[in-house]
């Protein structure tokens, strides 16, 4: 009789009539030997090992989750904030959690979509169109860092990541001291430091062209851990670590490009 379950359907006293199971423990004949040796290798899935397939439907499940949240946001855009501060903390969580949590992630996902939904609502308000503009420029970077990736153009170094991490902190600290002047009245403008001329352009266009260069670089990390973990025959749980970060850097790519078209829309 067949059965869903693997460890029995693979087990040849499950697969096979009890008779025949009852003769293979004794010495084996020329015939199942033969059967044996015939039977295809345990594929990856078999294994519950990652693979690209695994991965990929991780990820497409984890952005869904993100869009139809987004939607949620996009209509009720006040959520916007408790999504903000929930994504925040389950990112933390995510982080530093040693073992992947498929629900943590789907969950960050939820709290990040409502975000995104919210303040595009508000971006689009003021600049109509906005929002299609950056989308398309989001599927624009991935593709083309996907492709060079995929080509074999364009890898992750030990040099390039030191510089990445570095410019990551140095933006980190603008992007706190920004705030910072925002939040008590130092600067009115609507993006703060951003706002300030330099080479011609405001701070902003400059600074959102590295940033989005960065969040280039980040795909490619991202892209390369995946690689990694298949050659390794990582467990196939690890692909929510890599659908985790995808996401992570897809929604910091995509604030970065809407926050970039409104400052030259704005100028």
């Amino acid at each position: 009789m067949a059965t869903s379950n693997p460890a029995f359907s693979n087990s040849p006293a499950f697969s096979q009539s009890a008779t025949k199971a009852v003769q293979w423990t004794q010495e084996p004949s020329a015939e199942q030997l033969d059967e044996l040796y015939a039977r295809s290798s345990a594929t990856p899935d078999q294994m519950d090992r990652m693979t690209y397939e695994n991965t990929i439907q991780k990820v497409v499940g984890a952005f869904a989750v993100l869009m139809l949240f987004a939607a949620v946001g996009w209509f009720v855009p006040i959520l916007m904030i408790p999504g903000a501060i929930v994504g925040f903390v389950l990112a933390l969580v995510n982080i530093f959690k040693k073992e992947p949590s498929p629900g943590l992630i789907l969950a960050y996902t939820a709290a990040q979509g409502l975000f995104v939904g919210g303040i595009s609502m508000t971006f689009n308000a003021a600049f109509e169109g906005i929002v299609i503009q950056a989308v398309l420029g989001t599927f624009a970077v991935i593709g083309v860092t996907l492709a060079l990736f995929a080509s074999g153009k364009i890898r992750a170094s030990k040099r390039a990541t030191k510089i990445f991490l570095v410019a990551m902190i140095g933006y980190a600290l603008f992007s706190l001291i920004n705030f910072g002047l925002m939040a008590f009245g130092v600067t009115d403008s609507m993006f703060g430091l951003r706002d300030t001329p330099f080479l011609g352009m405001p701070l902003g266009f400059w600074l959102g062209i590295l940033v989005i260069l960065l969040a280039a670089y980040s795909l490619v990390l991202d892209f390369d851990s995946i690689q990694t973990g298949v050659r390794r025959g990582a467990p196939a749980k690890y692909g929510w670590t890599a659908a985790f970060g995808i996401m992570v850097t897809v929604i910091w790519l995509y604030l970065e490009i809407l926050r970039l078209l409104a400052i030259l829309r704005g100028d």
